[in-house]
């Protein structure tokens, strides 16, 4: 009876490290997406749909699923549900670094939090970190692409000398290296990320960039890491005195340092877990052989 024990307590052990890989990697995946799936801000129109009928209500439901079934094929789309005054457009961009199944992931989850966050409201934006969605019914003021519509700036002063020329040789780097409307990179010490909205030209992507990196000093002054988001475009910047870590860009926005080294320490907290658990396997298989040629010793 001892030797079939033996054989599944074999399986079972050899079995283990599939299993567990999966896991780990299952574990990481979804720090990431939880990262660039988080939201940033909500912009919510006060006034809301005046319908009687119904038609704004299926007008925005026929928008959103249209912008989230686009969002599996590219990065960027904008389209328009309904004609004339009961008109909705709306579009939806994802970041330059995201994959087309991220994006997908990302964008997916904003129609929920319009219907949570807003309710059917007659203009919304919705900003992740990695993609944001807004629309408005036909006839809405439009705010100018270079407003300023939120910031977010780090608690922390950078202290010493140098800091600030890094960053302002960081930000012009983004501006002068942009293309097709995103830049990530980094200067020295300093992670950099910018991007434009889609339908924007090479010019206008550019002044918008500029009137960013303005704000960000303005607003944000000596802080380790911020990000601002103007209308049609936004930048964000991190500050690693000690070195910029190797960073997936996916699961990055510079100036969420905290989510970052919390994402790294993940994966890399899993390699070890798992590289230290491939050795206690491997001991454990030995031990197994052993008591398997004990057991058939007694045969």
């Amino acid at each position: 009876m001892g030797l079939p024990e033996t054989k599944r307590t074999t399986l079972s052990v050899l079995s283990l490290p599939l299993p567990l890989i999966t896991i780990f990697g299952i574990f990481v995946i979804s720090a990431t997406a939880a990262d660039y799936t988080n939201l940033i801000f909500k912009g919510c129109a006060r006034q809301k749909f005046q319908d009687p009928s119904g038609i704004y209500s299926q007008n925005l439901n026929n928008l959103l699923q249209s912008l989230v079934s686009q969002s599996s094929q590219k990065s960027f789309s904008s389209t328009t549900s309904g004609d004339g005054q009961n008109a909705i457009a709306g579009l939806y961009q994802c970041r330059g670094d995201l994959t087309t199944a991220q994006c997908y992931t990302c964008v997916s989850k904003i129609p929920e939090m319009v219907k949570k966050n807003c309710g059917e409201v007659i203009a919304v934006r919705i900003q992740l970190s990695g993609c944001y969605l807004r629309y408005e019914i036909s006839g809405f003021k439009q705010a100018s692409e270079t407003e300023l519509l939120y910031k977010i700036c780090g608690s922390t002063q950078a202290s010493g000398t140098g800091f600030e020329e890094m960053r302002n040789s960081a930000l012009d780097a983004m501006i002068d290296g942009v293309k097709n409307g995103f830049y990530t990179g980094n200067y020295q010490t300093v992670f950099v990320l910018g991007q434009c909205e889609g339908d924007l030209s090479s010019g206008d992507c550019g002044n918008c960039l500029k009137s960013a990196v303005e704000s960000m000093k303005d607003q944000c002054g000596d802080s380790t890491s911020g990000q601002v988001y103007l209308h049609k475009c936004f930048i964000s910047y991190s500050y690693y005195p000690n070195g910029v870590p190797t960073i997936n860009p996916a699961s990055e926005v510079a100036g969420s340092k905290d989510h970052t080294q919390r994402t790294v320490a993940i994966a890399v907290g899993g390699v070890a877990a798992l590289g230290f658990l491939v050795v206690c396997l491997l001991f454990a298989k030995s031990m197994l052989k052993k008591r398997k040629a004990k057991y058939e010793g007694w045969n």
